[in-house]
């Protein structure tokens, strides 16, 4: 499993290094206004992810239960019907999204704080929707790929396509931008990418896993019942993630001018690859959990979801340490000119709740999903997304952008200690034995380390991207360091004291 997710942490590597480079140069490209626009087209066009029902990762689950069973045709026809089910819900979805088109129009672009854009502008970001509208129609089936290399634990091979479409986007979107700056291009950039992603995807998988080829097959109801009996909590999960995360910007452009939108955008962005960190985890946990189920390994599970339940509340402590207290001024070094302080205070709202969701979300949540508990998962996400929504539309009035992101902050809060709970239970663990063993001593190691790192951002003005990078890395040396030398060391799981006692500096404390 640790090879597994090396591999995508090693992609998140490079997520986030294309990340840091393209938000600030699309920023900059755009101007705030249109990036505020792109970022109310995106959230817009968020609700036809819904449609999916789930499936890609109820394909995961039939397909790696049926390749653990040694029987390649069920997994052949579960993929089969899949694609087939995913090119219907890309037809609703079309249909759907004409809807989603006209209210975008009619609601957003002709709203009082929308009515200083140019005629230019207004047909740019009509056009971008379309593109943004059609390449969401057509995701269902073009993710599909994947689904199955998560399913044959093929995390390699995935990662390297995925990584090369990456740096395709970055190199073409560079270029696109810099001939001509405008939501358009930018748009037709994504679908171009992905189009280009599913081609390479549907040849490397088809000729790595011949057994189980991408292809429509004729839906069969046995399949299909199979599939949707486990998506419908699927489909209930992505509809809560979507409400959670993905409908803030459209809020805020129904309330605030897009400026606001681009504010709030900045202030949350960086949150993307920080939150496919911890689900690098749990696409590997989910299939592993599914594997162990069907052998009866119920102490194998338990015992991955302790230590990786621990690895991810130290990686959220690592990284969420630095944000709260060097935060405001990463964003100003990374956007530049245009960059507006309510950002980074947006960020540590948000941040907050994150250290009780992430661990939660990347760890307990694809572990029950691969136990076939998916109730809890998925009703618990959809009242997370619903408290998001309300929440936001309640505070967005009286307290702006702050209220947006308390509206996110509260409702994550909430669902974690109720799934964590939920979680012990189903492992076979108390609660107060699990909060002991993941929190206790990464929490005294992080209260070290940020203590010291608030003490030299106190002492030390630390603003510029070269001094917030040295800082950076000291920081998580000391992190590092004090996590191996005592949050791991002598645990029962993942013992750090054999490595750390070869270290001769080391060994002697450690004896």
């Amino acid at each position: 499993m640790l090879r597994s997710v090396s591999s995508n942490w090693i992609l998140n590597a490079i997520q986030i290094g294309v990340f840091m480079v393209l938000t600030p140069f699309t920023f900059s490209a755009l101007g705030t206004e249109a990036f505020g626009i792109w970022e109310v087209i995106v959230s817009t066009a968020a609700p036809i992810q819904l449609l999916a029902l789930g499936l890609p990762m109820a394909t995961v689950r039939a397909v790696s239960s049926s390749i653990n069973r040694d029987d390649p045709d069920a997994a052949g026809r579960a993929a089969g019907t899949a694609f087939s089910m995913t090119l219907i819900l890309g037809l609703v979805a079309a249909a759907i999204s004409a809807a989603l088109y006209g209210g975008f129009s009619a609601l957003l672009l002709t709203r009082d704080g929308w009515s200083g854009l140019s005629e230019a502008t207004i047909r740019d970001a009509r056009l971008a929707i379309l593109i943004i509208l059609g390449n969401a129609s057509a995701g269902f089936a073009l993710s599909l790929p994947y689904a199955l290399f998560d399913a044959h634990q093929d995390f390699v091979a995935r990662n390297l396509i995925k990584a090369a479409g990456l740096f395709v986007k970055l190199g073409v979107t560079v270029l696109a931008l810099t001939w001509r700056a405008d939501l358009a291009i930018l748009a037709a950039v994504q679908i171009g990418v992905a189009l280009l992603e599913f081609i390479i995807a549907m040849v490397v998988s088809n000729r790595r896993h011949p057994k189980v080829p991408v292809r429509p097959r004729a839906i069969r109801w046995r399949e299909a019942k199979g599939l949707l009996s486990f998506s419908v909590f699927a489909f209930l999960m992505n509809m809560g993630a979507t409400l959670a995360f993905q409908v803030d910007a459209l809020v805020i452009g129904l309330n605030a001018e897009p400026a606001a939108a681009a504010v709030y955008g900045i202030g949350n962005k960086i949150f993307d690859p920080f939150i496919n960190i911890l689900l690098a985890i749990g696409m590997v946990l989910m299939p592993l959990a599914a594997t162990a189920k069907s052998q009866g390994d119920t102490a194998g599970v338990r015992q991955a979801f302790l230590k990786w339940s621990k690895i991810a509340a130290t990686l959220v402590l690592m990284i969420g340490g630095f944000l709260m207290v060097l935060g405001p001024a990463f964003l100003s070094a990374w956007i530049g000119e245009g960059y507006d302080e309510e950002s980074g205070r947006l960020m540590q709202i948000l941040m907050l709740s994150f250290f009780f969701f992430l661990p939660i979300r990347g760890v307990a949540l694809p572990a029950l999903m691969g136990l076939g508990k998916a109730r809890a998962p998925g009703f618990g996400l959809l009242a997370m997304g619903l408290g998001n929504l309300v929440l936001s539309v309640i505070l967005v009035g009286p307290y702006g952008l702050t209220g947006v992101a308390l509206g996110t902050a509260i409702p994550n809060v909430l669902f974690a200690a109720v799934l964590a709970k939920i979680a012990c239970r189903s492992m076979g663990i108390s609660t107060r034995h699990w909060l002991g063993y993941t929190f206790g001593k990464p929490v005294v190691a992080s209260m070290v380390a940020i203590g010291a790192l608030y003490v030299a951002a106190s002492v030390i003005s630390i603003s510029t991207f070269p001094e917030l990078i040295m800082t950076g890395a000291l920081y998580t040396g000391l992190f590092i360091t004090l996590a191996l030398t005592y949050a791991f060391a002598g645990d029962p799981h993942l013992d750090t004291s054999p490595v750390m006692s070869r270290i001769p500096f080391l060994s002697k404390r450690l004896r």
